[in-house]
């Protein structure tokens, strides 16, 4: 593998790039090579890689030997310098968003189902932000889960309740 010679590089470019600068970068190639290893196939075949990089993919998975397995990252890295990383970049950061996304909504459902269960005004205020909401039937499943809380039961209608308020929200979006 030749490498350019300092003088003939693109004269865009105000300074050579650092050695240390180009290390990072290969490293950071090699990690994204690594998050592209640890996907799924599904999602794997979506990003139109190269065959070669698919391969190399493939048997970096199939590779149980830490050397070995050490190497073939490496060559994933070097192959990946022939890509743009961006477009992985962003499908990679655009499919870590979701599960967070879903956490953020599912903790947002419990706080209004403590809510609703802890303060009487809790069912009016969903109501006022969920107004297409069937009061009578929040009311019933508040109630019911009130009561088995209040036994002490398992949490069937808590769970009833938060289906019922996780259908409310999204059927409001």
């Amino acid at each position: 593998m030749s490498r350019p010679h300092p003088s003939s590089a693109d004269s865009s470019d105000a300074s050579p790039v650092s050695k240390t600068r180009r290390k990072r970068d290969m490293e950071a190639l090699q990690d994204l090579g690594a998050r592209l290893v640890e996907l799924d196939a599904t999602r794997l075949a979506s990003l139109d890689l190269p065959e070669r990089l698919i391969d190399a993919v493939a048997l970096a998975r199939r590779t149980t030997r830490h050397e070995a397995r050490r190497r073939q990252m490496q060559y994933i890295g070097r192959l990946m310098r022939g890509i743009d990383p961006a477009p992985l970049q962003a499908a990679l950061a655009r499919w870590a968003e979701g599960p967070a996304q879903e956490r953020a909504q599912f903790a947002a459902l419990e706080r209004w189902r403590t809510r609703l269960l802890d303060d009487d005004a809790g069912v009016a205020e969903f109501i006022a932000a969920y107004p297409q909401t069937d009061r009578a039937l929040l009311v019933r499943l508040v109630a019911e889960a009130r009561e088995e809380r209040r036994r002490g039961g398992p949490p069937h209608h808590q769970r009833a309740l938060f289906r019922a308020l996780k259908t409310a929200v999204h059927s409001h979006a």
